[in-house]
């Protein structure tokens, strides 16, 4: 897309990442809005949003754009909170980032941006190398993502530092953030513990997880057990899939990854089934994401079913 002169808004996250898109794009002659994007955060729990609103203002203000917040709280507690919680008791274990990179980061931001006249959105995630973030992305809506802009998701993140170094920019050396924005400090087994309580272990373990001394191959939500073995569970052939969200056909052999920087397995996809040309390296977890690529091209997804 060639963006000299068009109206994109940037989703200013007060990290580096989002910074230096915002940057580059103004340097390509766009018309920047930074956005802050407010979520959802627990009453009484720690949360550093604040701060990085802050960091987002700082931004904005050195590259002299125009800065604006977006409440998207609402869509963060029905399309993330309430799915989270509802998947844990059903004995699931989601991934909640999927879903507020479709429902906010760009669902509710791209209805926003779309509405104050903007004619494409951008962020900070990576697309390719060390740092892909793809593996997140494959529920987002096909016109959004083809709508969206990454200045720096070719990039690795020491070029990345550099430019923000470059642009001079107050983040330039900032931690990356780590684990989900809404939990602050808190982890999510903490937040479970705290919503759901501490008495149920099939709902707080996940399938593969080390658990008394061996690992979880089995549980039970009604009974409140898990299984426990000395030896991980073999991976399966094949995986059974819902709610695929697809970018082009997925035709011929694909390669499937079914956890984030996990090892990609080729094989096709056949009814709403992945079928593995040999065992998977890891146990599939219901709920988790199975997301399907052709080479380096993202094809689509799907929730792990049971």
């Amino acid at each position: 897309m060639n963006v000299r002169g068009k109206k994109i808004y940037v989703g200013l996250s007060g990290g580096v990442d989002s910074a230096v898109s915002a940057a580059l794009l103004k340097e390509a002659g766009t018309e920047v809005t930074g956005v802050f994007i407010k979520g959802w955060y627990p009453p009484e729990m720690p949360c550093t949003w604040a701060a990085e609103r802050r960091d987002a203002m700082r931004v904005a203000a050195r590259l002299n754009i125009p800065f604006r917040t977006l409440d998207a709280s609402v869509e963060y507690r029905k399309g993330v909170i309430n799915y989270l919680l509802a998947e844990y008791r059903a004995g699931r274990t989601p991934n909640p980032d999927v879903m507020c990179n479709r429902d906010v980061k760009f669902g509710a931001f791209y209805r926003y941006a779309k509405n104050a006249g903007a004619e494409a959105i951008a962020t900070g995630h990576y697309r390719a190398g060390e740092k892909d973030q793809s593996y997140f992305l494959w529920a987002v809506p096909k016109d959004i993502l083809n709508a969206t802009i990454f200045p720096v998701g070719n990039m690795g993140k020491e070029k990345v530092r550099a430019l923000a170094r470059k642009f001079n920019l107050p983040v330039a050396d900032k931690k990356d953030s780590q684990g989900v924005c809404f939990l602050g400090s808190v982890s999510v087994k903490e937040f479970l513990e705290r919503e759901i309580g501490t008495d149920n272990p099939a709902v707080l373990y996940t399938l593969g997880q080390r658990a008394e001394g061996g690992y979880v191959v089995g549980k039970n939500v009604e009974k409140r057990e898990i299984k426990v073995s000395r030896m991980r569970a073999q991976g399966a052939r094949e995986v059974r899939f819902t709610d695929a969200n697809w970018f082009c056909e997925p035709t011929g052999e694909l390669e499937a990854q079914t956890r984030y920087r996990g090892e990609r397995c080729a094989g096709r996809v056949e009814n709403s089934r992945f079928i593995s040309a040999a065992p998977l390296p890891e146990i599939p977890v219901p709920g988790q994401s199975i997301v399907f690529y052709r080479g380096e091209e993202l094809v689509g997804g799907g929730i792990i079913g049971a």
